[in-house]
């Protein structure tokens, strides 16, 4: 049963990984990468004050970064290990604003609560995507926003997400924009965006100490560059930053993950 390895994932990931989780994100080698990735999510939500609804946030990292910034938190996760220790780790920190909450994302009970919501690396873990995007649909206050930050195309068969599901009994599953965008369809929501997610640096210079420093590449190159990113990210070069109502639903593969944002 998959929920049940997620309830037992902190028993499971022995003294040395729970420490690590504990740790996030500074802990981790991805650090700079999630740092990233929680600064685009607040750009991405709207303003505080705001109430948010943080989804699967395992230790509460999250949580505590958004409270730091003026939210009001509700972090929510179905395995209790986590989230004694994330209450744990926001007592030794002295955060206000936050709460958190043992429940089921697919099943929870909110009812326009909340201005925003942030499923960040965990939808990919749902059995039902369309029933966690209709619970936080409903948890929504109108013209309130759901962002999500997943893996693309291909994850599930991904050496990596194979062994962790295979150790952990776990759900991994591919979570696409267009995957999510038509469970969202499904649960309500009235528009999508979709946003780059970069999950890696490229310089646009190099060179040896001694060499002279280039002039600043010009406008043209900087396009060029973005242009040829959007098709590699993008199959067959589809609008990078996509805004639509949520009835056109693209087509084709995106390859690699997207932040996408939802609206009730």
């Amino acid at each position: 049963m998959p929920k049940q390895g997620e309830i037992d994932l902190p028993d499971a990931l022995g003294d040395e990984g729970r420490a690590h989780a504990y740790g996030k994100p500074f802990s981790d080698a991805g650090c700079g990468r999630y740092l990233r990735d929680v600064g685009c999510i607040l750009d991405l939500l709207p303003p505080p004050p705001a109430r948010l609804l943080d989804l699967g946030v395992g230790p509460g990292w999250t949580s505590l970064l958004y409270a730091r910034r003026g939210y009001t938190v509700v972090g929510q996760d179905i395995a209790p290990g986590m989230i004694e220790r994330a209450r744990r780790k926001c007592a030794e920190e002295r955060i206000s604003g936050v709460e958190f909450v043992v429940q089921d994302y697919e099943s929870m009970d909110f009812r326009e609560a909340f201005d925003a919501a942030v499923f960040y690396d965990c939808l990919h873990h749902a059995e039902d995507e369309v029933a966690a995007l209709l619970a936080v649909f409903r948890a929504l206050k109108p013209g309130g926003v759901c962002l999500t930050v997943e893996p693309g195309a291909g994850h599930e068969e991904s050496a990596e997400a194979r062994a962790f599901a295979a150790r952990f009994g776990v759900t991994e599953r591919s979570m696409p924009p267009e995957r999510i965008i038509a469970a969202a369809r499904q649960a309500g929501f009235t528009r999508y965006e979709i946003f780059p997610r970069t999950l890696r640096l490229d310089p646009l210079a190099t060179g040896a100490p001694a060499d002279p420093i280039p002039p600043p590449p010009s406008r043209l190159y900087i396009i060029k560059r973005y242009l040829d990113h959007i098709w590699r990210c993008a199959f067959k070069g589809r609008r990078y930053r996509d805004a639509r109502n949520i009835g056109a639903i693209p087509t084709g593969t995106f390859t690699e993950s997207h932040y996408v944002r939802l609206t009730r």
